[in-house]
């Protein structure tokens, strides 16, 4: 496969974020409800589509556990598929919810329903005391040492030395902020302008748009472009690039390092989908070329 230029995500890409990011999810709706969803199923939102960002799945498994102490009939893999067949995401949820549960009980479920404070112990939880102060100017009302530093990185160097003589961009749900820490973390180094994030005014994956924004920015023509994610999303959001760019080619690559692993993540990849599926990141420079 020749491309012209190359696009990462960086969650369970790059860095591995099942003791950092899909950690806090589930601790998060722990500390404000005092129930939650092992960190395994975790996934089962992400296959739902629809949750590039990890706030949002948050406030779903927050919204699950609230509708499940009220009655609610579905188990969790249930709840996700229906999601899924609702459209994804957070909107998918509340549709779910809507036509599973009787109005007075959806008021009650919503009344507890603190997205606002969810996403304050997230990023507590996430940052630590001292990061939580330092991106959000303001002083955390948790003790906590930060789960981002529970993030091992995934990319050997000689994978990073590889990227470097390679057009390079980034596409992530990570805040501008987080994207940085973690890059830092890996020593890949992303111009502005190839770096699309949280904070980009462009919709989050698997709409197309920051992919095909960004293909518009690499220095010359790049009409060939590789896009190596680990979920459906980023399956999708390429696919949704060639349609609504059909005069480049848009290549999907499954990485295996996330959440969709061995044979049963390989078949979800294929049903997906994906061009190519591949262990870690460091397989790029196999089937892309030196």
């Amino acid at each position: 496969m020749k491309v012209d230029a190359v696009v990462l995500d960086i969650d369970g890409v790059l860095v591995d974020v099942a003791d950092s990011y899909r950690r806090a999810i589930v601790e998060s709706v722990l500390c404000v409800y005092g129930d939650t969803i092992p960190k395994r199923d975790v996934q089962l939102f992400k296959n739902a589509g629809g949750f590039n960002n990890d706030w949002e799945l948050t406030h779903a498994t927050a919204l699950y556990i609230l509708a499940r102490n009220e009655g609610l009939a579905y188990d969790l893999a249930s709840f996700t598929d229906a999601i899924e067949a609702s459209g994804g995401g957070l909107a998918g949820a509340r549709t779910v919810i809507a036509n599973a549960v009787d109005p007075d009980v959806r008021e009650r479920i919503y009344a507890e329903w603190d997205r606002e404070r969810l996403t304050t112990v997230f990023q507590q939880l996430y940052l630590g005391n001292e990061l939580y102060r330092k991106l959000h100017d303001r002083e955390p009302d948790l003790d906590a040492d930060g789960f981002i530093h529970d993030e091992p990185v995934l990319v050997t160097p000689d994978t990073v030395a590889w990227l470097a003589d390679q057009p390079l961009g980034i596409v992530t749900g990570r805040p501008a902020a987080e994207a940085a820490i973690a890059l830092d973390r890996t020593g890949i180094d992303v111009l502005d302008e190839r770096l699309f994030t949280m904070d980009s005014d462009t919709p989050g994956k698997p709409a197309p748009d920051a992919l095909i924004s960004l293909t518009e920015r690499f220095d010359g023509e790049a009409n060939r472009v590789a896009f190596a994610g680990d979920t459906l999303d980023d399956i999708k959001t390429v696919h949704n690039a060639a349609d609504a760019d059909p005069e480049r080619e848009y290549y999907a690559i499954g990485v295996q390092s996330g959440g969709l692993s061995g044979e049963r993540g390989r078949q979800a990849f294929e049903n997906a989908g994906a061009d190519e599926i591949i262990e870690t990141v460091n397989e790029l420079p196999t089937i892309l070329g030196s």
